[in-house]
């Protein structure tokens, strides 16, 4: 083969592979920003329904430039597990009970509160607006960005032995609270024994004796399947204790300001969806729960709400907590 030839063909070669390097660069700076988004709901739940809906807007926003990856049913770990993979970055989205956030946030604990919300369109006015943007960005310090909240409904007592009908039925009572100081506290002034226990341990739990009943909305204690345990469902909204969709700051920092933008929107537009899907999934677990022949009943609420009013003595002096109790008072 000549010198000439030899060259030529060197410099087709050569051609060849430049090509398929700069097709192969251009491949990847077009790839998508991918976010993991992880919880620990079943996949018929009205939140992560709602998490998929905004997951598929962000897409349709960014025209596929932005994706975000949900994984359901515990997949990534437990709720305080997806936490700290917020917190260190392993993560970028999950969502938690906003009780979970008190020991990470103090404005948080306004929101456990019992009966600080008069009605649920109180708490819509109240989450949507100033104090609720307010307490989403508090926990920024702990690189937990809140996106939005997410309607968790009221929670009320179901027990194995007795209906809670008024706060007397209590005593001597163990009941299953999130781990938050306001849940302790609020069994504690109803005069019964709070017992922390996670969410996954708690059927169990309940089989066995290490507590007598828990507090939670109609969807949960359905399909946590809890009724077949707990015959007894007192429906006195103690609290409307909301979720709330967090963000790893430090994926958060990661983002551009157009992905930021197209993430927010997708979050707020989820908001209003999630919501009509909760009062459906309300009105059929109370249905389904009827059906197991669960007995369900609907207190009073004045004598609860007198035994907890205490609570809010407390926090008369807390910088933080009590302006937030006087703004969401004012909107009533």
């Amino acid at each position: 083969m000549s010198l000439f030839r030899r060259v030529t063909k060197w410099k087709i070669h050569l051609l060849v592979a430049s090509v398929f390097v700069v097709f192969s660069s251009c491949e990847k700076l077009h790839q998508p920003t991918r976010v993991k988004l992880a919880h620990t709901l079943s996949p018929d739940h009205s939140v992560h329904k709602a998490m998929v809906f905004m997951a598929e807007r962000v897409y349709e926003k960014s025209r596929g430039e932005m994706v975000i990856d949900v994984y359901h049913s515990g997949q990534l770990g437990s709720e305080s597990e997806c936490l700290e993979l917020l917190q260190i970055g392993s993560l970028g989205i999950t969502k938690v009970s906003a009780a979970v956030m008190e020991g990470f946030a103090p404005s948080y604990k306004v929101l456990g509160l019992p009966y600080v919300f008069m009605s649920k369109e109180h708490s819509h006015e109240v989450l949507d607006g100033e104090v609720g943007r307010q307490i989403l960005e508090d926990g920024e310090k702990a690189w937990l960005r809140g996106l939005c909240f997410y309607d968790a409904g009221s929670r009320s007592f179901y027990t194995k032995n007795r209906p809670i009908n008024h706060p007397d039925d209590l005593r001597g009572q163990k009941i299953r609270v999130m781990k938050s100081i306001i849940s302790n506290r609020m069994i504690t002034s109803l005069g019964g024994a709070p017992m922390p226990i996670s969410w996954g341990e708690l059927y169990t739990a309940l089989q066995q004796g290490v507590v007598d009943g828990a507090e939670n909305n109609p969807p949960s204690f359905y399909l946590s399947k809890h009724y077949e345990v707990c015959k007894y469902y007192s429906i006195n909204e103690h609290t409307m204790i909301p979720d709330v969709l967090l963000i790893s700051t430090r994926i958060w920092n990661t983002l551009s300001d157009q992905e930021k933008k197209w993430l927010t929107e997708a979050a707020e537009e989820s908001v209003p969806v999630q919501r009509e899907l909760w009062e459906e999934s309300e009105s059929d677990s109370l249905r389904e729960l009827e059906k197991a022949g669960v007995e369900i009943s609907y207190p009073e609420k004045e004598p609860f709400a007198k035994r907890v009013e205490g609570m809010y003595d407390a926090f008369k002096n807390d910088p933080v907590v009590y302006p937030l109790i006087q703004k969401i008072q004012a909107l009533q």
